[in-house]
């Protein structure tokens, strides 16, 4: 089994001068120049290259758990005015229930399956839920444990790592869901998900080298059923971010990384949903288009691979999957939540060439009037959980409702020291003081918990 790796964060309280750090504190780092050694319990684990913490007991040393980083802003339009409007979508806790299947040429893989659940996130939310007195609550955090959400696989370390999901799929005759995440030069409009891989440096190559470890695996596994989400904000980028100078040096990599993806991924029977950001990115007039286009001419390069099913939305995001009242800061776009959003893309991709179907991501979109702006993304203050996982959809064109995202994950953090830093996270609408991407916020985890919609 998956070692039950613990990866507790810091609550933003980081010591510059005293000799030790407290709970969840800093302890390490690129950089840091703190303490380097913990209170009475807790141990220094290393997180990431830039965050070493004070976790629980004697933990094992984490492989670097990622959580992408929502979707940034169109270039075309700039709503800023707050937020309004609820959640109206189906609550089903089903990940089981089933929709009529649209006509595609794999079918929906979630049709009549259970989903697994990561032990990795279990283990997370697990060892902060152990550190809870308030059964109410704690029985909350086991709702969440239990919950399937996709695996990050955002650094090639961790590949090896997904034999044994893959094992443990078998076992339990469950899909095994996955986020493949690291194109080089990968988010090339922000700081917080930085990847590893640069094209200067022979990026594409690694990338290439990490996508074929990911498919042979998978193949030697013919019975699991895997749906991946494939690079999160790499495509968006290249239809609104071409005016920054790093994403348009990466758009060549980018289309040849992502057909190689498809292609390798494909011969190995994974199911694929491409990225397509979200409403408030790519659902403008003068967005959808560009993006069908873009999304079939991927596709076609590909050779129009079996496996790639259709899109995937709102990953990491938080944009209501139905909303009945229009949330202020979506003004000027008619396309106002995700369901309207993929009502509107679906056309544009069947006239285009490309497979009209959808899994939309509702992990922290459980609270609406939220933002001062639609293009703000990190870790925003008041989310809650949203609709749990389910195929009892509202829509034919979408297979199901998921948690891409691991909620309790940062986003990004609020030091404006790190190197990892994006001035996003220091946005009055988003959580503070908040720690590196990708390692564990137990405040911000607190916070989707109380506030889920529909509650846990």
């Amino acid at each position: 089994m998956f070692p039950k790796a613990l990866l507790l964060a810091s609550l933003g309280l980081i010591p510059s001068v005293i000799a030790q750090s407290g709970a969840w504190g800093q302890c390490g780092g690129k950089g840091w120049s703190g303490a380097t050694s913990c209170v009475s319990g807790y141990t220094c684990t290393v997180s990431n290259d830039y965050y070493s913490q004070c976790l629980p007991g004697s933990a094992p040393q984490p492989t670097t758990t990622k959580t992408t980083v929502t979707s940034k802003p169109t270039t075309t339009s700039k709503p800023t005015t707050t937020v309004g409007g609820t959640t109206t979508a189906p609550s089903g806790t089903s990940p089981t229930s089933s929709v009529p299947v649209p006509t595609g040429s794999s079918g929906n893989p979630y049709a009549g399956k259970d989903v697994y659940v990561s032990p990795y996130y279990a283990a997370e939310v697990n060892a902060a839920a152990a550190l809870l007195t308030d059964a109410s609550l704690k029985a909350k955090y086991a709702k969440v444990a239990a919950t399937p959400t996709f695996i990050w696989l955002d650094v090639v370390a961790k590949v090896p790592t997904l034999k044994t999901y893959l094992a443990d799929a078998s076992a339990k005759k469950q899909i095994l869901q996955i986020v493949v995440y690291d194109l080089p030069d990968r988010d090339c409009s922000a700081k917080s998900s930085n990847g590893e891989f640069s094209i200067a440096n022979g990026g594409l190559a690694k990338y290439k080298d990490y996508i074929d470890q990911i498919a042979a695996q998978v193949k030697a596994y013919p019975d699991v059923t895997v749906v991946a989400v494939v690079e999160p904000d790499s495509l968006g980028n290249l239809v609104t971010n071409l005016n920054v100078p790093k994403c348009q040096n990466a758009e060549a990599t980018y289309k040849a990384g992502t057909v190689y993806a498809l292609q390798q991924l494909n011969s190995a029977g994974v199911y694929m949903y491409l990225d397509a950001g979200h409403a408030g990115w790519l659902g403008w007039d003068a967005n959808i288009g560009p993006a069908a286009q873009l999304f079939a001419e991927i596709y076609k390069s590909a050779g129009s691979p079996k496996f790639v099913r259709g899109l995937a939305t709102d990953v990491s995001n938080y944009n209501a999957l139905s909303a009945a009242t229009p949330d202020p800061i979506t003004q000027g776009n008619k396309n106002t939540d995700e369901l309207k959003y993929i009502t509107a893309l679906a056309p544009s991709l069947t006239s285009a060439g490309f497979p009209a179907h959808f899994i939309v991501d509702q992990s922290r979109s459980g609270v609406q009037n939220l933002r001062q702006a639609w293009g703000d993304w990190c870790n925003i203050k008041g989310a809650g959980f949203g609709i749990r996982p389910t195929t009892n959809t509202p829509s034919a064109l979408l297979d199901a409702i998921v948690w891409v995202k691991p909620g309790g994950e940062a986003d990004g953090t609020s030091d404006s020291t790190s190197p990892r830093y994006d001035s996003t996270c220091s946005l009055s609408d988003a959580k503070q003081p908040a720690p590196e991407a990708g390692t564990w916020f137990e405040a911000y985890f607190h916070d989707l918990v109380v506030n889920a919609n529909p509650s846990l």
